[in-house]
Order: C-alpha cells, then structure tokens, then sequence
C-alpha cells in the first residue's frame, strides 16, 4: 500500500494562514474570495483541492450548512468531535457528544457494520442571536 504524502505548498500556506484568522466556518468560495482581494494568485479548483486534502487529513474541520454547502474551518480540537452552529451569525462551539458516540456504535452494531465513521452538526440560534429576535 502506498503511503500519501501531505503536500505542503505555498497555496496551502496561504490558505492555512487565513483560516488561521478566523474563528467562523468559511465556504471554497469565500476563501477564494479572500485570497483574490488580498493579491493572491490561488485558483478556485486549488482552493478546493486544498481544502479538501487539509480536511481528510484531519486538519481542517468541514461541516454542511442546511443547503448543503461545505464550510471549513481550523480544528480547535485534535480528536473526534461534533459542532453546534448558529444559523445567523455562524458561531461555533465544538462538542464531545458521548451519548451520540454511544449511540452511533450500538446503531452500526445492530446492522453489523463496522469500521463506522459519522459527523453531527447541530444548527440553532445562539444566546446573543436568540435575544434580538423581536
């Protein structure tokens, strides 16, 4: 079996160092956007590519938004997590969900499946946005 070797280039420096300013979730899109206004050169397909390598490779953390639109973000926490994200202003908290892993295994268990991989990603209204509701 061949071993895959994480590419560090310049583009994924660049994009690691903007990501690394934000706390929010951010799409390919927006980032590329970023990129672009601050003088970059990077591509959007590059962008994405990266995007994607950084997340499987466990340092980015990527969720779905309720249209269905990946969003990235710099892991917080090393190991398995879930996310709670506001759906008006794209606050996130990282969660450990022991119930959820629980339940998750006893699941795949009923069904013989093994090896199981899952990610939950709660959407609500955070406190500050719930209170400027009218």
């Amino acid at each position: 079996m061949a071993v895959t070797q994480r590419r560090n280039t310049s583009q994924r420096a660049v994009i690691t160092s903007l990501l690394a300013g934000t706390e929010e979730f951010v799409s390919a899109q927006d980032l590329h956007a970023a990129l672009r206004a601050s003088g970059s050169t990077v591509g959007l397909a590059t962008v994405y590519r990266a995007l994607q390598e950084m997340a499987t490779a466990g340092d980015l953390d990527a969720v779905r938004n309720e249209t269905g639109e990946v969003l990235y973000r710099q892991c917080e926490q090393p190991a398995h997590h879930h996310h709670l994200v506001c759906r008006s202003c794209g606050l996130t908290q990282e969660v450990a969900a022991p119930n959820v892993e629980k339940w998750a295994r006893a699941v795949a268990e009923e069904y013989g499946y093994v090896d199981l991989d899952h990610q939950v990603e709660l959407f609500g209204l955070c406190a500050a946005c719930a209170a400027k509701r009218p």
